[in-house]
């Protein structure tokens, strides 16, 4: 049940076993259950509390006998109604107040003398930081003005590093370029002298120009040995220069790098966005020098920069001496061996013209001889018509009958005819041998004028085309290297 004076969400106010009503039957509302009811001493608790009873009281069953008569509340409160009067006294609350008031009195002033301090420990602090931060961005300057320097110096060495190496690279070219010229020419002097072996008969001299050729040949190959182990010189030089390029460029991008972060750092603000807390910073150190053994480094590098770049102009000047020197050997035995080959061409065409001439006698000769061989070959085909005609004639007569076979003047002059064109045969087929014999003996000078010649100019067609192939030896700026 619940007690008057009391609100609904107190500890007591769930439902409870009650001895004072009988279980009542539930009704839709309470009006009819219960009735209108004023305590002793209160006002009419419906001006205070309209909906009291509200709600159906629901009691569990409990027991079988009422305490008190159904319909009416008790009329005596419980004891816990005691417990809402006289807890303390008024000297109790007036000796509260005071100690209130005491209290929060000392704690204000104390409050007061902290802030006091707090704001002057406030203010000495910020002073130190805003020093500190100063000293620190002050010190972060100098920082960069010191890496501004040994970049600036790290630059200029770089771009005399790099011209140097560029002209060794140049040089290089050349040797490689002038090498590669004397291969040519060296070619050339090889396939002479291969060509030269292809000379037959007696043609097949130990002349100058094969003296010249071999020569020519050795001082080619000799120039271009001299040449490539400059050109090995030369690169690796130029490995050394690449390896003092590199560490400028590493220290370079280092310092780049650190110049970045330094000028970021020095460039943060208390308003920055990029700030951040990490904690645990300070206590890491991970450098690895001291402003001595830092600005050694650099000096080191410069030092190793410079005492390559010497040794690149060393090998320059001697590229220089080197070129020249072959270059003007090589031209001396060219041109000494071009004319060996002029003298010998002429030697070799005149004696081809003398050949030639000769030839021309024979085989006129020859043609006279074919046209007397020719007529000899009419002339005895002209005596067998005749022979036939004398011999059909004394075999026809031999037919004769009887008497009539007479050895008269007829059948005299018939045989005289048959053995004097015999003989007329005979003779001439014994001039026509005579005559094949001396064709036979025109064609075969013939053949070794023709033999002598093709000998002759077989060795002018090789010397010629070797002095074609001499034409494109290489020129005085090639032998140089520079183009």
């Amino acid at each position: 049940m619940e007690f008057l004076g009391t609100t609904q969400v107190a500890s007591y106010c769930g439902t409870k076993k009650s001895c004072l009503f009988p279980d009542p039957v539930p009704t839709s509302t309470t009006k009819d259950t219960y009735k209108s009811y004023y305590l002793p001493g209160c006002r009419y608790l419906s001006s205070w509390r309209p909906s009291l009873f509200h709600k159906v009281v629901s009691v569990p069953p409990g027991s079988d006998k009422p305490c008190n008569p159904p319909g009416r509340p008790p009329t005596v409160l419980p004891e816990l109604r005691s417990s809402l009067h006289a807890r303390y006294s008024t000297r109790d609350w007036h000796h509260a107040n005071m100690v209130q008031l005491k209290g929060s009195e000392a704690s204000r002033y104390a409050a007061g003398r902290l802030n006091t301090d707090s704001m002057r420990l406030m203010q000495d602090k910020d002073q130190l930081t805003h020093q500190m931060q100063e000293d620190s961005r002050r010190n972060l300057g100098e920082r960069i003005s010191h890496l501004d320097f040994w970049r600036s110096e790290l630059v200029y060495e770089l771009e005399c590093l790099l011209k140097e190496t560029q002209a060794l690279e140049t040089a290089k070219k050349r040797l490689e370029c002038t090498a590669d010229e004397l291969q040519g020419p060296l070619k050339i002097a090889l396939e002479c002298l291969y060509y030269r072996e292809k000379r037959q008969g007696i043609d097949l001299v130990h002349d100058n120009v094969e003296k010249n050729l071999i020569k020519e040949a050795d001082v080619l190959k000799d120039c271009q040995e001299i040449l490539t182990k400059l050109a090995m010189k030369i690169s690796q030089q130029l490995g050394i220069n690449r390896d003092a390029q590199h560490a400028l460029e590493n220290d370079l991008s280092d310092k780049n790098s650190a110049h970045f972060i330094d000028q970021k750092c020095f460039n943060l603000r208390n308003t920055s966005d990029s700030i951040n807390f990490y904690h645990g910073v300070e206590k890491a150190d991970r450098t690895v020098s001291v402003p001595v053994t830092w600005a050694k480094f650099s000096e080191d590098n410069i030092r190793c920069s410079q005492h390559a770049r010497a040794n690149s102009a060393k090998l320059r000047d001697d590229t220089e001496v080197a070129l020249e020197s072959t270059s003007e050997e090589m031209w001396n035995h060219f041109v000494s061996t071009n004319l060996a080959f002029s003298n010998r061409i002429a030697e070799v065409a005149d004696a081809k013209n003398k050949l030639q001439a000769q030839l021309a006698k024979v085989l006129q000769e020859i043609f006279q001889t074919e046209d007397t061989i020719m007529f000899l070959e009419r002339s005895i085909k002209a005596k067998e018509y005749p022979l036939k005609v004398a011999q059909t004639r004394l075999e026809g007569r031999t037919k004769r009958p009887n008497i009539e076979l007479c050895r008269d003047a007829p059948q005299f002059q018939l045989v005289t005819e048959v053995y004097t064109i015999d003989d007329t045969l005979q003779t001439l087929k014994r001039r026509l041998q005579e005559a094949r014999d001396t064709l036979q003996m025109l064609l075969m000078n013939k053949s070794k004028l023709e033999h002598d010649i093709s000998v002759k100019a077989n060795s002018f067609s090789i010397d010629k085309k070797c002095m074609d192939m001499r034409k494109v030896f290489p020129s005085t700026p090639r032998l140089m290297g520079y183009t």
